[in-house]
């Protein structure tokens, strides 16, 4: 069974910047227009240069042996290259370094056209520090820097943000910016989907690369797919892969998913953590069958899972059945940690349920760009938020598991630990100070 997919709107409008040449994508409103202060930005864009643009880590393989990387140019480039070598404290790393023959992914969306590149770094050594670039031989980006994982359990840190999707450049870009400068030392970024408003619109993906900037080129991003990420299935050339081409064409993921969905449902282990992200729109039960495995078949101490529609939602008339009846029961059967979601444009942590077989995962519920919902439903919840931007930081560090919510100022909005016993299950400690007051009564948070 598969969602009706909400046409998205946007009105949009040229300005002109002297700085560099803009082009503008317009669309048809189709859904009631956004308060002023929430009127979406222009989708400029920036079209596709022989230069390499939109660089972005992510895993593709073993965290600790390969690290794969993307990057946009014109079609003018045919023969893409990437160098990478080990990090050095000085500057004579450049005639070492190792090229890397990158693959090419032609896209055309409306009149634009470009070409996406992705290489894979193979037979690195297991934490330890690289320094990469990307181009054609000719024409380089700058030098990045990323490390990888560990092949054995090791404390460390990641950040998980929920939607992006609205004012991405002008609004979204502050938190993530933040969130890098709170957890410098972060190892990964999940996106819980929805990281657009429009999946086709090249426009919105410019926004979101240019939000991130280097950061995308430092810090492998972990995306899972939100409705948002789907173009209208009456309108989708093919109907056996409806999600976005701009998905496949920029993220590298694993392609250890179900059949059908390799691409964007997805696991790896990361230092003791097994991260799985799944597909929330489609194919509910063969992912099911394919979660079991990867559950039940599970190394790592830790588990988290991230996908978009929540399995208890905190907005009237959103409520996510195919999620809960079909995938619940195996988050709590195998123990799973942490929940990663999105979608309500609004905060929820869940109240931890006990039972016989154990404590159940705790789910979060979060939001980082500026589109806001109401809260109409807060009953699962024991901490919830709206009308308010948030960062996640999760750090894990042998038995314990700290998660932090904070604001796009950088200001603490909820805490725990949890604390892993032998048996498998958890034990949740409240870190949050006392009197620290929710933001559930602001004005300004819209229903759409």
């Amino acid at each position: 069974m598969r969602r009706t997919l909400p046409t998205i709107v946007n009105a949009v409008f040229l300005s002109s910047l002297a700085f560099a040449p803009l082009t503008a994508i317009a669309q048809t409103a189709a859904q009631p227009a956004l308060p002023a202060a929430r009127t979406r930005a222009a989708m400029l864009v920036r079209p596709a240069t022989s230069s390499p643009d939109r660089i972005i880590l992510t895993f593709s393989g073993d965290t600790a042996h390969t690290q794969a990387v993307t990057w946009r140019t014109d079609d003018s480039v045919t023969a893409p290259v990437a160098q990478i070598a080990p990090d050095d404290a000085g500057s004579s790393f450049p005639p070492n370094a190792k090229n890397v023959t990158a693959t090419n992914k032609p896209l055309t969306t409306g009149e634009l056209k470009m070409v996406y590149h992705t290489a894979t770094f193979e037979g690195l050594e297991p934490d330890h520090a690289y320094v990469y670039r990307v181009g054609d031989g000719t024409r380089w980006s700058e030098w990045f820097q990323f490390r990888t994982a560990s092949d054995k359990s090791k404390p460390f840190s990641f950040l998980y943000v929920g939607d992006s999707q609205n004012d991405i450049k002008s609004m979204w870009s502050r938190v993530i910016r933040k969130a890098y400068a709170t957890t410098p030392d972060a190892l990964f970024i999940v996106h819980a989907g929805d990281l657009t408003g429009s999946g086709n619109n090249d426009g919105e993906w410019a926004q979101w690369h240019e939000a991130g900037g280097f950061i995308n080129a430092s810090v492998p991003s972990v995306p899972a797919p939100g409705n948002h990420e789907y173009p209208d299935k009456a309108g989708a050339k093919d109907e056996k892969d409806p999600i976005t081409p701009y998905w496949k064409a920029q993220f590298a993921v694993p392609a250890n998913g179900p059949d059908d969905l390799k691409g964007y449902a997805y696991y790896f282990d990361y230092q003791g953590v097994r991260v799985i992200a799944l597909a929330s729109l489609e194919k509910y039960v063969e992912q099911a069958a394919w979660l079991k495995k990867v559950l039940s078949d599970n190394p790592c101490k830790w588990t988290v899972v991230t996908f978009h529609h929540p399995v208890f939602s905190s907005a009237k008339g959103r409520d996510n059945v195919e999620v809960r009846e079909n995938w619940k029961p195996l988050l709590d059967q195998y123990h799973v940690d942490l929940v990663l979601q999105g979608h309500d444009h609004l905060y929820g942590r869940s109240k931890l349920e006990t039972g016989a077989k154990g404590n159940s995962p705790t789910y979060i519920e979060s939001v980082s760009g500026p589109k806001m919902y109401v809260l109409e439903n807060r009953d699962w919840t024991v901490r919830a938020g709206v009308e308010t931007q948030l960062f996640q930081t999760i750090s894990i560090n042998g038995d314990r598991l700290k998660f932090e919510a904070r604001t796009a100022t950088g200001d603490l909005y909820d805490a725990f630990q949890l604390t892993k016993r032998a048996d498998g299950n958890t034990d949740l400690k409240d870190l949050l100070p006392i009197g620290t007051p929710e933001r559930v009564a602001v004005k300004g948070a819209v229903k759409y």
